[in-house]
């Protein structure tokens, strides 16, 4: 059942952007909880670990994708419960 969840929260990514800037631009969301997304992401973009090398044409492109998700799902449930439903965000 958890893998469903995942799949479906992949076919979400266009729903991210204007998610993205309402979680960091509204007051409902903690300033601690932006600071850790930040965090989260700058991280992933800095020090990108991958799995599987990039030079494995799908694979490796795969895990960077996998790990973005991560990462995404974790700004979801670190989101107020308004936020979720008003975007269509569930976990």
């Amino acid at each position: 059942m958890k893998y469903w969840k995942r799949i479906r929260f992949v076919f979400k990514v266009r729903k991210f952007i204007p998610f993205l800037f309402e979680f960091f631009t509204t007051r409902k969301v903690p300033t601690k909880q932006k600071v850790w997304s930040v965090l989260l992401l700058v991280g992933y973009i800095f020090f990108p670990f991958d799995v599987i090398p990039d030079f494995l044409a799908f694979f490796g492109i795969l895990d960077d994708v996998t790990v973005l998700m991560f990462v995404l799902q974790q700004i979801v449930k670190m989101s107020p419960p308004e936020l979720k439903e008003k975007h269509g965000m569930r976990e």
